[in-house]
C-alpha cells in the first residue's frame, strides 16, 4: 500500500486570499447600493415594482458574497493553514471563527459598520496568508 499526503481534496496547490476579500468588498458595495436606493415618493405601481427588484437584487448579491467570502475563508483555514502556522499565528483559529463569524452577520444585518469589519478581518487574513507565503518561499 503507498500512502500519498495531499493538502486538500484537489492538491493543486493554489490558494489566495483575493476570492475572500473581491466577496467582502462586494458586501460592503452592495450596503452602500442598499442605503443610497431612493424609495419612490408616490405611488406608481411601476416605480415601486422597480424599487422593489433592485432592492431584492443588491441583497441577493450581498447574501451570496458573505457567503461566498466565508466559503473562501474557511478553504484557507481548513485546506492552506496548517498546524506549522500556528507557531507564526497563535490566534489562527480564533481570527478565522471570528471572520467565518462576521460573514453571518453580513447576511443577517444590512450594516456598513459589519460590511467594513469584515474587511478588516479578511485583510488581516491575506497579510497572514502573505506572510505563510513568504515563510515557505524560504525553505
Amino acid at each position: 500500500m503507498r500512502i500519498a499526503f495531499a493538502h486538500c481534496d484537489v492538491p493543486c496547490g493554489i490558494y489566495n486570499s483575493f476570492p475572500s476579500m473581491m466577496a467582502a468588498n462586494t458586501v460592503k458595495k452592495m450596503v452602500e447600493k442598499i442605503y443610497d436606493l431612493k424609495r419612490p415618493t408616490d405611488t406608481d405601481q411601476k416605480e415601486w415594482i422597480t424599487y422593489q427588484n433592485s432592492l431584492t437584487r443588491m441583497i441577493n448579491t450581498k447574501e451570496e458574497h458573505a457567503q461566498l467570502c466565508k466559503k473562501e475563508l474557511l478553504i484557507l483555514w481548513t485546506d492552506y493553514f496548517k498546524d506549522e502556522h500556528l507557531k507564526m499565528f497563535p490566534n489562527l483559529h480564533e481570527t478565522f471563527w471570528k471572520a467565518a463569524k462576521l460573514c453571518s452577520r453580513n447576511k443577517q444585518e444590512v450594516s456598513l459598520e459589519a460590511a467594513q469589519l469584515l474587511i478588516a478581518a479578511v485583510h488581516n487574513i491575506g497579510h497572514m496568508w502573505e506572510e505563510a507565503e513568504k515563510a515557505k518561499a524560504k525553505k
